[in-house]
């Protein structure tokens, strides 16, 4: 169950942080869980972590006639949101991306070091004039994982969530949890809480549909992933029908990542299948093979996809070159598989891309002439890439009453 309340300040706001130099001894959440300082500050975390955030900045009208015949949509995992200036602009601007009835966005902070401590989700949201619900996923104990470890200041707020924005009125607005496919107190990036999936009804001038965004685990089993898209699939099925449009990230990385050790089997198995092979027809295409359990289970549900993206585009870009990206990895792979990964990549030119981010939807159609895209490049003026992750876009009907 979540909370719902119409401003940040007094759920989200807090006096926790005093208390994380103690939890962060802890190597598990059931250790952390049972201490006597997790006792004592549960109440607001839970409060925290149960609530959904949601204020409303559109400035259409809800009696306005539809602008199209069309419903317009994005979806996408904006890193935190360090870039916040450049992301909002690309927004605003970009042909691929300005003007949408919706926007799903995954990795949003508020009061992060990382992102200069601000609430992302509620300056996108004024920015473009837009009604907005967030639901934090994680309080974070840490400033990051890789160079998010090294930024400058400290956290505030140390809160970091996904949320959904629309030019029209949300109702309906709730979160449901998922299960971690990792404890979040093992690693270098320690966190309380777990992944959630945001829904809210969206009430169009087209009509009402419902909304749907989630950022699945990475560092878990494909089987998991599987599983926590089948929670949310579940739990729709338990709801009134709508249309329904469901964005997100994914992680459909083809990899079990529980931990080190599997993720390197796991890429020896790719090495053996032959590199060149799984960049072309593996990491664009994970329904193929590796992740296709969980491309069924939305099947299973009623669920299509095929006609909502553009395959074979990927949505992050491996480069082994790139200082920042290994950084990352060396938080999580050993120092000793590094040569054999460079071995490996300058096989395929040592870049990789995977598509992670997906539009998922049931009882709408893609909109007459017009085609799901995938929106690279985007970039601060100076050249510098705003996310990790590429934008998707989509046009959609629902259907005639």
């Amino acid at each position: 169950m979540t909370l719902e309340a119409k401003r940040p300040s007094g759920i989200l706001d807090h006096d926790l942080n005093k208390y994380f130099p103690e939890l962060l001894k802890f190597e598990s959440i059931d250790k952390a869980e049972r201490s006597p300082v997790y006792k004592k500050i549960e109440p607001k975390v839970l409060e925290i972590l149960q609530a959904v955030i949601r204020e409303d900045f559109s400035d259409t009208p809800k009696d306005q006639q539809a602008e199209k015949d069309f419903i317009s949509a994005a979806a996408w995992n904006v890193e935190r949101g360090s870039y916040l200036e450049g992301i909002i602009d690309q927004l605003k601007t970009h042909q691929d991306l300005k003007e949408k009835d919706l926007y799903l966005l995954t990795e949003l902070d508020y009061g992060m070091a990382r992102s200069g401590n601000k609430f992302v989700a509620r300056e996108i949201a004024k920015a473009l004039k837009l009604n907005y619900a967030f639901a934090p996923v994680y309080i974070c104990l840490q400033k990051g994982s890789g160079v998010e470890a090294d930024v400058d200041g400290e956290n505030k707020q140390s809160i970091h969530g996904l949320a959904i924005f629309s030019k029209y009125p949300l109702k309906n607005v709730y979160s449901v949890p998922l299960p971690n496919g990792k404890d979040k107190m093992q690693g270098k990036e320690k966190r309380l809480g777990y992944l959630r999936a945001l829904i809210a009804d969206i009430d169009h001038p087209l009509g009402t549909f419902r909304a749907v965004t989630a950022h699945l685990d990475v560092h878990c089993s494909r089987r998991h992933r599987r599983f926590q898209a089948e929670i949310i699939l579940r739990h729709l099925e338990t709801l009134p029908r709508l249309p329904t449009v469901f964005g997100g990230d994914f992680n459909t990385t083809t990899y079990n990542a529980q931990n080190a050790t599997r993720a390197i089997l796991g890429f020896w198995h790719r090495v053996l299948m032959g590199v060149k092979n799984v960049a072309k027809n593996h990491y664009p295409h994970p329904d193929r093979k590796f992740e296709k359990g969980l491309f069924d289970e939305f099947r299973d549900y009623g669920f299509e996809y095929k006609q909502f993206n553009e395959h074979g585009a990927g949505t992050l870009h491996y480069d082994m070159e790139n200082a920042a990206y290994n950084t990352n990895l060396a938080d999580w792979v050993p120092a000793w598989c590094f040569p054999f990964i460079f071995w490996a990549s300058r096989k395929a030119g040592g870049k990789f891309s995977l598509r992670l981010d997906w539009f998922f939807g049931r009882r709408i159609e893609i909109a007459p002439g017009s085609e799901p895209k995938t929106i690279g490049n985007l970039t601060n003026k100076d050249g510098t890439p705003l996310s990790d992750h590429d934008a998707i876009a989509l046009d959609f009907v629902l259907p005639k009453s």
